[in-house]
């Protein structure tokens, strides 16, 4: 379980690293329409999964409610809102480089981590922020920055009380649509009417690719380890979402890394290493019997 747990959450964040080679075909859309049309294609597609898996609706208590609603709004409305702001404010370094400090996030948020659990979170942090570059920013950018890392916590912290009941699917499927109406109120404000418009065929291209890999693939492989992992051991995974734009820009030749992006992975590979070897808390799993948490309740 755990070796699948690794696996899965590698993928994903390195899944979600590889976004940066598509965003320039989606670069001219208005930002919160087309998030919105991003989130409402996953949803779509997830949505069908579950029922062609017969996975019911679960009735949840007005906590998980509270839950579901504060990991759409904070995880992914918050998140993507602030990333847009800190980098008009400040560029793309200074959010990046505070991003890259979830695993310290993650790991601190389960209680007193392991030693080594801390070390390796913190070499992973260093190796991100090397990957990632350090650049300057305003107070504004930092500010905004700080709101992106509140929300990338909370896209896994308000998850957890979720999985044992929904299981990875349907909290995937439910947190998506429910963020496509909070998008496109924010869309409104900032862009009025034009805050959708018919995509060119490279920006239905760009769509495709975030709704399908880095959202419905990527967040189901995120959710379904987890629980296996713990946030602490999840999270020093998050270090290889700028290992996935480098690797993805190498491959596909739109940018050469440099030797401080490859020092910095390096780094990364090793803290998740050394982050592996702390000795593991009680996962979620163990707490739901040993169950697939994939569909969960009503599977």
């Amino acid at each position: 379980m755990m070796r699948n747990g690794i696996v899965g959450a590698a993928a994903a964040m390195f899944c979600v690293g590889t976004l940066a080679a598509v965003s320039g075909l989606v670069g001219d859309y208005p930002v919160y329409g087309g998030q919105a049309v991003r989130y409402l294609v996953a949803a779509t597609v997830l949505l069908a999964v579950t029922r062609a898996m017969g996975l019911r609706f679960v009735r949840l208590t007005g906590r998980e409610w509270l839950c579901l609603g504060g990991l759409a709004l904070l995880g992914l409305v918050v998140f993507n809102v602030c990333v847009v702001e800190s980098t008009r404010a400040s560029g793309p370094a200074l959010v990046g480089t505070v991003l890259g400090t979830v695993p310290l996030v993650l790991a601190l948020a389960g209680g007193r981590p392991a030693p080594r659990l801390l070390a390796g979170a913190a070499v992973v942090v260093a190796g991100a922020t090397l990957a990632t570059g350090l650049g300057s920013g305003s107070p504004a950018g930092l500010l905004w920055a700080l709101g992106a890392l509140a929300g990338e916590a909370g896209f896994s912290l308000l998850a957890m009380p979720l999985l044992p009941k929904l299981g990875a699917i349907r909290v995937s499927a439910w947190s998506t649509a429910l963020a496509v109406p909070m998008l496109l109120v924010a869309g409104l404000a900032e862009d009025g009417a034009a805050v959708l418009r018919w995509p060119t065929a490279a920006e239905a291209l760009g769509f495709a690719y975030l709704a399908i890999v880095v959202t419905v693939l990527a967040f189901f492989l995120w959710y379904s380890s987890l629980p296996k992992l713990g946030p602490g051991r999840a999270g020093l995974f998050a270090g290889l979402i700028p290992v996935g734009a480098i690797v993805t820009g190498l491959v596909l030749g739109v940018a050469t890394p440099s030797a401080y992006d490859l020092a910095g992975a390096a780094l990364v590979v090793a803290g998740i290493a050394v982050g592996l070897t702390a000795p593991p808390r009680r996962p979620l799993a163990a707490l739901s019997g040993g169950r697939d948490l994939s569909g969960a309740a009503g599977a």
